[in-house]
């Protein structure tokens, strides 16, 4: 079995894609206009309307009212990203902090509400961690 990708369902794909590439630096490729992904590392974030439930099982997803995932992505400087992004980055939940397992992290929320860990291990085990 191998875990492909992450999906997150949204009213406006081009919104949140814009979000994911602006905090990424990773291009969209786009299926349609109510699918798009990221591929960001050996990872996939797919982005897709509510259109598409229907599709799978009606009424299975509900855009926006996640509260128990988060997305995370592994950056070289999570300081100097946070700095980057300013008050263009969606809605910060903290600061740059370094957690108690060695990473560094920046919570912060993208337009639909979805959690977002963008996170630089700084300890040295992190680090072996990640091959770094």
């Amino acid at each position: 079995m191998n875990l492909v990708s992450i999906r997150i369902i949204t009213e406006d794909v081009a919104r949140l894609a814009g979000f994911y590439e602006h905090v990424t630096g990773a291009t969209a490729s786009w299926s349609t206009e109510d699918f798009a992904e990221l591929t960001v590392g050996p990872a996939t974030l797919a982005i897709g309307s509510t259109r598409t439930v229907p599709l799978f099982a009606p009424g299975s997803a509900e855009a926006g009212a996640n509260r128990s995932v988060v997305v995370e992505f592994l950056v070289d400087d999570v300081d100097a990203l946070h700095a980057a992004l300013g008050g263009r980055g969606g809605e910060f939940v903290n600061a740059p902090t370094t957690l108690p397992w060695g990473n560094r992290s920046l919570l912060l929320r993208d337009p639909d509400g979805n959690l977002v860990n963008l996170f630089t291990p700084v300890t040295p085990a992190a680090r072996a961690k990640f091959g770094l």
